[in-house]
């Protein structure tokens, strides 16, 4: 390879042209420069429900069991290999020798059964706290750990990878939210509130010699003009979840690929059901039949999803198409209201978080439930509001969110969940999908739960997303479908 060194002792330099040494050069580079529309509330995933902390730490910093790949397969990654029992309730990890954490101490099976009992105990604030209640680990050996679920899960593997189940260190847990310590390649460096987070390569990694990019920033930019501004002034190397209004500006410049990413997300108008009259599954119902999700799609997601009418969404295990149960009906919906004996016009508010979908898509469904005598507020709140006010405390009464979690169903039967759904029906069903043993049981059951959430109009079903990233073209390595949301720096490099 050649270096200043050797091309001084030769003379080379006088001959090498210009072009040659940039791109040389460019061939070094090892830095990256990320983009991300929301800023997270802190770095501990098990301590929040902001997908925005997955999407700096998870796979960066923190490891888990095992590790979810972009097209949703599971691989090995903290534990080098499992065995299942045949009753599909008890697994045995064998956990990968030589690991130590970022403050020097060695990753055993007892960080791994730390971490289970403290996400599934009673002062966890996991989001995932109740599938982890329904673990018991048991420590064999410092490389083995056995892991009992009271539930036949056959996503177990899967859970297993998500941020939630990050393996934490016990001595510095209590404080990973501001200065998190993991297992994995890359350490906090820097985190300049309100603008950005910087995260270098950890020397101490297990293989160094994998990694390609040596420090990452993730940079805020919620406002869509300031994110296409950033892009072409070549200020940020590429943006996963980008506003799409631009794309077609990105297709057309040769510096740029656009990558467009499925996902298991799903877009809804959350409704508030301590409240009334949305305690009436007639409102409900009348919403939902005034809403023309095609025009919620192409105004708020910009043409980029698909229709949903339950809480799951095609290409999942057990998806049905339950798009006809509440479909666009202006009509009906006005018989509702009047049959529901609301009072015209009903004032609401829907609480608006900073993401581009939901501030463009709250003006269209604002717009479309006027004309069945709905007025709503819309209140613009920035994503530490939404994240307290609105999940903590429940301070709403419709709000447009996308759910991202691939596995989220259960959030329906837990009683203090911010939507205040309450159904002994869905519940039964939920705990028959827990425990179905054949995969045909468990697509009917859950083609059933579907059914009910969008005959009860649990909420609004609006649509599954689809992720854009824009980035420069040499950029290799960025996930091109998106199971769970994360920015795996290990896998990227330059060309």
């Amino acid at each position: 390879m050649l270096t200043r060194r050797t091309l001084l002792a030769t003379g080379a330099i006088a001959t090498v042209p210009l072009t040659s040494l940039e791109a040389l050069a460019q061939n070094k580079k090892d830095t990256v420069v990320l983009a991300l529309t929301l800023e997270p509330p802190g770095l501990d995933p098990t301590a929040g429900a902001a997908s925005a902390i997955g999407e700096i730490v998870h796979y960066n910093i923190f490891e888990t069991l095992t590790k979810i790949n972009a097209d949703g397969s599971v691989s090995p990654l903290l534990a080098e290999s499992w065995e299942v029992s045949p009753d599909l309730r008890t697994t045995t990890f064998r956990l990968r020798k030589g690991v130590k954490f970022q403050n020097g101490v060695p990753f055993t099976a007892a960080a791994v059964k730390f971490s289970f009992d403290r996400a599934g105990g009673d002062k966890s604030t996991n989001k995932d706290k109740r599938t982890f209640a329904s673990l018991t680990t048991q420590v064999v050996d410092d490389h083995t750990v056995v892991i009992i679920n009271k539930d036949i899960d056959p996503d177990f593997l899967f859970v297993l990878g998500q941020a939630t189940a990050i393996i934490v260190e016990p001595q510095s847990a209590a404080t990973n939210a501001t200065k998190p310590v993991g297992t994995g390649p890359y350490k906090l460096s820097h985190w300049s509130k309100g603008a950005s987070i910087t995260l270098e390569q950890w020397a101490g990694f297990r293989n160094p010699g994998a990694l390609r990019i040596r420090r990452a920033t993730f940079r805020f930019i919620s406002d869509p003009a300031a994110q296409v501004a950033a892009l072409l002034a070549g200020d940020i190397d590429a943006f996963p979840r980008v506003t799409p209004r631009s794309v077609a500006q990105f297709k057309a410049n040769p510096r740029f690929q656009v990558v467009v990413s499925g996902s298991r997300a799903k877009t809804i108008l959350a409704i508030n059901h301590a409240r009334k009259p949305l305690n009436d599954v007639r409102v409900r119902r009348a919403i939902a039949a005034a809403i023309d999700r095609k025009a919620v799609i192409d105004g708020g997601g910009d043409g980029y999803g698909i229709a949903i009418g339950s809480h799951y969404v095609p290409g999942a295990f057990g998806y049905v198409d339950t798009t006809g149960i509440n479909p666009y009906d202006l009509d009906k919906a006005q018989k509702l209201m009047a049959e529901a004996g609301v009072k015209l016009p009903l004032e609401l508010t829907m609480t608006l978080p900073p993401p581009p979908y939901a501030r463009q898509g709250g003006e269209v469904i604002a717009a479309q439930l006027a004309k069945i005598g709905i007025h709503v507020k819309l209140q613009n709140v920035e994503w530490a509001q939404w994240l307290s006010a609105t999940y903590g405390r429940k301070q709403y009464d419709l709000t447009l969110i996308s759910h991202v979690e691939p596995f989220d169903l259960g959030n329906f039967a837990k009683p203090d969940y911010y939507w205040g759904y309450q159904s002994p029906q869905f519940n039964a069903l939920f705990e028959q999908i827990k425990t179905a043993a054949r995969p045909s049981d468990r697509a009917r059951l859950l083609g059933d739960a579907q059914r009910l959430l969008a005959e009860d109009a649990a909420h609004a079903f609006l649509y599954q997303p689809q992720w854009v990233t824009v980035a420069d073209k040499r950029l290799k390595g960025l996930w091109k479908d998106m199971p769970i949301f994360v920015n795996d720096l290990s896998a990227l490099h330059w060309s």
